[in-house]
């Protein structure tokens, strides 16, 4: 006979118990049990409900390459134009006459000074007229023709071409000249950080979902999340980061305690291109290149754009001008892509011409993200916002230096073997790390960056219709 000990301490009537007695009230709980006990029909896979949801790899595709930096902001040099003009607000009234003379402060004077006697300028930008005298509160200027200068108006802000001078026979030399100017850039780095922790408890849990490889311990899945939003949000901030000059700031945050860095959107609104609403026709597409003529822009340009402007540029494309082809005419160039349009093509870009330019197209998923800057997920107006950006894909001159440099730059704190760029360490009292005594293991990420906007008066930055 079996040993049978230890039987008799148990109850056939307990709730934990699965012997039951064969009697019909009994089956229903019999399946109770069974139903508690059963492996369920699970799914191992992850579904991906929102696709890939990283967003970075923009810099990457425009060409923004890698730079070392070894100081607490990073600077550059821009020339300024080699023709500036006369700007300076009149502070008085001006009444038409064949010579005026116009008041104002020294205060509000600007590049006034470069002003000579003898030069002569457009006035009302037609009228030629010479510079008679000028001095630190009043310029006088005379008509070249035999009629009125027009008038002007006090508090009006002028801009005066200076197209040339006029000397007479055997009078002396300029007394003065004028020296190039240069604009010195300085752009903050800012520190960006981020942590993941899971207990020794948790990172040794088998879950019911595979995150990847056949491994099913959940915290892998976290820490690669927390890893990918520290990066997208590394590089947003080099996107849309501002520098910090609010005066009046949270106890903590003044300016310069938190320096901030200007980010690529900062820099256009700052000294750049900026369009207010979509561009869905074809005269504001022209009023673009137009105002890119002005500032002397490359032939090719990447455009990144939210899914309404895509949309809004094919219709423009095929609509054409009076049904003919935007490229009609136009030598589309692929100097960015080898000159190849299926090196374009395999990058997701596609391609159109108009008036000499080239624009490489490109969905831009981070405008379209309703959690960052995308509108919700129910929105189809397109809202305020964010709807595109137009990157020149050429070298910048350095006037300072002679070399030829990428529009965009990251640049991150290096030297001597230490490297900021992207630090990521451990933490804690396992896998491998040995610097606690808590049962806790600590994902730490570091990066310290800042990004150079070369000539931002040749990018372009689309906004949305409010």
């Amino acid at each position: 006979m079996a040993n049978m000990t230890g039987l008799g301490t148990q109850t056939i009537t307990s709730a934990n118990n699965a012997f039951k007695l064969a009697t019909p009230d009994k089956y229903i709980s019999l399946g109770d049990f069974i139903n508690g006990v059963n492996k369920p029909d699970n799914r191992t896979q992850l579904v991906k409900t929102f696709g890939n949801q990283g967003i970075t790899g923009f810099l990457q595709l425009v060409g923004a390459v890698k730079t070392a930096g070894t100081a607490d902001e990073v600077q550059w040099w821009e020339e300024q134009r080699l023709h500036p003009q006369a700007t300076f607000t009149a502070t008085g009234n001006v009444t038409a006459a064949k010579a005026i003379t116009i008041p104002f402060t020294t205060a509000s004077s600007g590049n006034t000074f470069v002003l000579r006697q003898n030069d002569v300028v457009l006035w009302n930008n037609t009228q030629r007229a010479i510079v008679a005298a000028v001095t630190s509160a009043t310029v006088t200027l005379s008509n070249l023709a035999d009629t009125n200068l027009a008038s002007g108006t006090s508090g009006t802000t002028y801009n005066l071409p200076v197209i040339g001078n006029l000397y007479g026979q055997g009078t002396d030399q300029p007394g003065q000249y004028l020296e190039s100017n240069i604009v010195r850039r300085t752009n903050p780095y800012m520190i960006i950080k981020e942590i993941f922790k899971v207990t020794g408890s948790q990172a040794t849990n088998i879950g019911w979902v595979d995150v990847g490889g056949g491994d099913y311990r959940w915290f892998i899945k976290g820490e690669a999340d927390t890893r990918q939003r520290f990066i997208d949000k590394r590089e947003m901030m080099m996107l849309l980061g501002q520098k910090n000059t609010n005066a009046s700031p949270t106890t903590g945050f003044a300016s310069g305690a938190i320096s901030g860095s200007e980010g690529y959107f900062a820099a256009i609104e700052d000294r750049g291109l900026v369009t207010n609403g979509y561009m869905t026709d074809l005269i504001d597409l022209d009023t673009v290149i137009t105002a890119l003529d002005r500032n002397g822009a490359g032939p090719e340009y990447a455009v990144y754009v939210d899914r309404i402007q895509d949309l809004a540029f094919d219709d423009l494309v095929a609509r054409g001008l009076g049904g003919a082809s935007l490229t009609a005419g136009v030598a589309t160039q692929f100097g960015a892509f080898n000159n190849s349009p299926n090196m374009a093509i395999e990058l997701g870009f596609k391609s159109f011409g108009r008036g000499g330019y080239t624009f490489h197209k490109h969905d831009w998923k981070l405008l379209n993200e309703p959690t960052l800057l995308g509108t919700s997920a129910t929105d189809v107006s397109g809202g305020a916002g964010f709807a595109g950006a137009m990157i020149p894909m050429a070298t910048v001159v350095d006037p300072k230096t002679g070399n030829r440099e990428f529009p965009l730059e990251i640049n991150y704190k290096s030297t001597n073997g230490v490297s900021r760029e992207m630090n990521h360490w451990l933490t804690g009292s396992f896998m491998g790390a040995t610097n606690s005594t808590l049962d806790v293991l600590q994902f730490n990420y570091l990066s310290e960056i800042a990004l150079v906007t070369r000539a931002a008066n040749r990018h372009v930055l689309i906004r949305r219709n409010a």
